[in-house]
């Protein structure tokens, strides 16, 4: 019998020694985690507008481009030309580029406070001026968050060779 009453205090020891050594977590506990998240929530945010990015040059759809690009945006090409955001805005909605695909990978963020850096490979295919192409590209944006959320205000996208 006392064997017995030994085993079941045994058990319910095992059973609640989980919750009898939780410790609650402290203010600061809280706040790291609700920084991570926060954090993993820009991080998301980041990779989807790189996403849209490319979705938008797919489409020539340069209405992505006026809400996501700052007013201040200066880019620079793959070839080398500078260009600000109303320059941005036409050579999207102008362009003669057909793709086929147009995707985004290898998508790095890091952020500092209310800025981010953001660089990715971009994958393209299709024609330009009646002829194919298959391009890749490293590209690098950088954003900053402000009140309409986070806006690009620098790029500079390299060719790759090949």
């Amino acid at each position: 019998m006392k064997f017995r009453s030994l085993i079941v205090a045994f058990s319910v020891l095992l059973a609640l020694f989980p919750v009898l050594s939780a410790r609650p977590q402290s203010g600061a506990d809280k706040q790291a985690a609700a920084d991570a998240a926060a954090a993993e929530e820009n991080r998301q945010e980041l990779i989807n507008l790189e996403k849209e990015t490319v979705r938008a040059l797919l489409l020539n759809n340069a209405t992505f481009f006026k809400r996501v690009y700052g007013d201040d945006f200066l880019g620079t090409t793959s070839t080398g030309r500078v260009i600000d955001k109303n320059a941005y805005l036409a050579t999207v909605a102008s362009s003669n580029t057909k793709y086929s695909v147009f995707i985004a990978s290898d998508i790095q963020v890091r952020i500092f406070l209310d800025t981010a850096v953001v660089n990715c490979l971009w994958t393209a295919r299709g024609t330009q001026s009646g002829q194919s192409f298959d391009r890749q590209y490293r590209v690098t944006h950088v954003y900053v968050y402000g009140q309409r959320g986070w806006q690009a205000i620098a790029s500079q996208e390299t060719l790759l060779p090949g």
